[in-house]
């Protein structure tokens, strides 16, 4: 007589997620009810039966395991985390001075910018010290070696493979055991456990969580190359920005050989954190000094002041150009690129009140030299000045640089990191700074730089007529 045997269930279990949201929901429906937006919900797994023990395993909570304790955080011991150089000092600034044990990093940015490129010379150099697995699931092989030969890169110690499945990738990463795993890119990888097609918010989801998972149980670091929508951001839910430890973005104007790679999330080191690239013959090389390409280097002309802006933990000179020209239209234009619109309205209204000059019968075009976006307060002075000296049509002197917040009752608000600006602007050669009197040096001076400290608007006003 047979001894009958107990089969293991594989029911998987599901959820529909938003994909304007990330709002999860028990079944499908047309409306997202956390939303209202409509056809946005996709099927993503939540885990199978036969995974759960496993998964209790892992989480601790098996069998006489004991469960997490209460523990002071003064108790807690910890350690510096380790990084590995990716090779190029540019792309070690944005991570926060090299990639970590089992981080998980996200790369997006418009197609044909440079993102395939830079992780390709990144991992082969990293593959001289480290196990590295390069899986490429829009291109060939023959179409990744052929790129690596032209870029001239070492591939001695390098891996590649071809997949999309995740189930497949993940049995080649437990054989090859790799530290390093570069996955171009999320939006094509796809599970078995998910009818969608491979693209979609649930495939996505699923397969960037299973390779979260694999490198923080395994230390392994992954780079997850994302698309982006026409919006700009990263296509596939939201919570894909949340489930990483840091998102990059690789930014450019086209027509430009140089790109900018900007930090909006890291766990482990500074957001708004910017590195440099310009694109060549050889692949993207980086520059160590930028704000040399930010400069037009001709002479100052109508309309152009430079500014000490600060990306991350660096000071960048930047060129502020405003074009000021009377309107064929009932209501002026006002224009603003690299700079919030709202913003220079607002500085235009404190202009007319507390400096006494009036634009609001013109059109007023404001633009940021380079592609590079300005986010912070420090750039209302230098954006004044530059709109102020269109309008006149006479240059700022030669080698000014200004910087400065501009408050509604017409002050002049100083700005953080003062005197770390003005030794950028002294190490570029500029002769005067006209600047907040809170961001004045109080010991010592800055060689070849004379420092005009202001309060008002009507006093920087008349330094820059000087």
């Amino acid at each position: 007589m047979s001894v009958p045997v107990a089969k293991t269930s594989t029911k998987t279990r599901t959820a529909f997620v938003c994909g304007e949201c990330g709002a999860d929901h028990s079944k499908w429906q047309g409306q997202c009810a956390d939303c209202g937006a409509w056809n946005s919900l996709s099927e993503i797994v939540l885990e199978t039966a036969a995974s759960a023990p496993a998964a209790a395993r892992r989480s601790g909570w098996a069998g006489k395991a004991e469960a997490p304790k209460v523990t002071a955080l003064k108790d807690v011991r910890h350690s510096e985390e380790a990084r590995v150089s990716t090779g190029i000092g540019e792309f070690d600034r944005v991570l926060g001075g090299g990639l970590v044990e089992g981080a998980v990093v996200l790369v997006g940015g418009d197609p044909g910018i440079g993102k395939s490129t830079l992780l390709l010379q990144a991992v082969a150099k990293m593959s001289a010290s480290l196990p590295a697995l390069y899986v490429t699931g829009e291109e060939s092989l023959a179409q990744v070696a052929g790129r690596a030969v032209r870029l001239d890169l070492p591939l001695d110690n390098l891996q590649a493979l071809a997949e999309t499945g995740i189930e497949n990738i993940l049995q080649h990463a437990s054989v090859a055991r790799p530290k390093l795993i570069v996955a171009d890119s999320v939006q094509t990888l796809w599970t078995e456990f998910l009818t969608a097609a491979p693209g979609s918010v649930s495939q996505v989801r699923e397969s960037a969580a299973r390779l979260v998972r694999y490198a923080k149980e395994t230390g392994t670091a992954v780079f997850l190359v994302g698309h982006v929508t026409k919006e700009g951001g990263i296509a596939g839910p939201r919570v894909l920005e949340h489930m990483v430890d840091a998102v990059l973005y690789f930014e450019g104007e086209s027509g430009s050989r140089f790109r900018v790679l900007r930090a909006f999330k890291n766990r482990f080191g500074a957001v708004n954190e910017l590195g440099v690239f310009a694109m060549g013959e050889k692949g993207l090389k980086e520059v160590p000094n930028p704000s040399a390409i930010f400069l037009s280097g001709s002479a100052q002309q109508p309309g152009s002041c430079v500014m000490v802006t600060r990306e991350g933990t660096r000071p960048l000179l930047v060129e502020v150009q405003a074009l000021v020209d009377s309107s064929p239209l009932s209501n002026p234009r006002r224009v603003a690129v690299g700079l919030e619109q709202n913003r220079l309205a607002m500085l235009l209204a404190v202009l007319h009140r507390h400096g006494g000059v009036v634009v609001g019968d013109q059109d007023v075009f404001v633009n940021v030299v380079g592609g590079i976006r300005v986010q912070e307060t420090a750039a209302d002075l230098p954006v004044l000045l530059a709109v102020l000296s269109s309008l006149r049509d006479r240059p700022l002197a030669e080698k000014t640089v200004a910087f400065g917040e501009v408050g509604l009752s017409g002050e002049i608000r100083p700005v953080p990191n003062g005197e770390e600006r003005l030794r950028e602007a002294a190490t570029h050669g500029f002769k005067r700074a006209i600047v907040p009197k809170g961001n004045a040096p109080k010991s010592g001076t800055f060689k070849g730089l004379e420092v005009v400290a202001v309060e008002r608007l009507s006093q920087a006003l008349e330094a820059a007529a000087e």
